[in-house]
């Protein structure tokens, strides 16, 4: 996983290219201008309504890539954090790490065992299979 500042580039990057799109699609549904000597005739078609749908679209997708960028924001570290909290802050994820490591130790030893108990139970059915086997 990147860090907290590759995530806040690679969300503005991606609201860049919202931006870009959505004037895009801006452009695509504009009534064309009029200009003196320059006579056209103009349909509207249903085109119009779909680039209505996209506008819609882009909307909601830089609002929500804005909020994702304002948590990203939020969740950077204050300046007003002093390397002592950063070391006091390191210690106490360590302690819960070697928390969960001894958990995880835990459980993987109960599931050995359970394995090993049903190896031994698959083992005592295959071995009465063929005694059973070779009787008949």
């Amino acid at each position: 996983m990147a860090d907290r500042i590759t995530q806040l580039q690679d969300a503005l990057n991606q609201l860049a290219d919202q931006f870009c799109n959505s004037i895009g699609i801006l452009q695509q549904s504009a009534k064309p201008g009029q200009f003196p000597g320059f006579e056209r005739s103009t349909t509207i078609d249903d085109k119009s309504i779909q680039q209505a749908g996209h506008a819609a679209l882009f909307a909601t997708l830089i609002a929500r890539t804005a909020k994702d960028i304002d948590y990203l924001i939020d969740s950077l570290p204050s300046q007003d954090c002093s390397p002592e909290l950063q070391a006091a802050s390191l210690q106490k994820l360590e302690a819960e790490n070697q928390e969960a490591g001894k958990k995880l130790e835990e459980v993987v030893r109960k599931g050995e065992k359970l394995l090993e108990l049903i190896q031994k139970a698959l083992d005592e059915i295959a071995t009465s299979k063929l005694s059973l086997s070779e009787t008949i």
